[in-house]
């Protein structure tokens, strides 16, 4: 999005021949859309955009049903994660038999 702004940004000062930029050649006026196309692919091929799309999807969702359990009166408790159990302390071993030899 940044290419893109700033490619517009440059065409427009270019266009109206404001300032150093109406000097510069048309293909360095013209590389951030360039630049925004190639950020876009990469974004797309890597995945990075469904991650971005999943992510907000899912603080919608928790979102939406705190509002929901709150609007119904119920109150939210946090678990732990299914992994992030507390374990009990390891109980002391039983005392040695005392020696029934003796």
């Amino acid at each position: 999005m940044a290419f893109l702004l700033l490619g517009l940004a440059l065409l427009a000062m270019k266009a109206a021949e404001f300032g150093p930029v109406a000097t510069w050649s048309w293909f360095i006026v013209l590389a951030p859309f360039g630049l925004a196309v190639l950020w876009w692919g990469f974004a797309d091929s890597t995945g990075l955009t469904q991650r971005r799309a999943i992510d907000k999807m899912e603080k919608r969702k928790v979102e939406r049903r705190q509002r929901d359990m709150e609007a119904l009166g119920l109150t939210i408790t946090q678990r732990p994660a299914s992994g992030a159990r507390k374990k009990r302390p390891a109980e002391a071993p039983p005392p040695p038999p005392p020696d029934a030899g003796r």
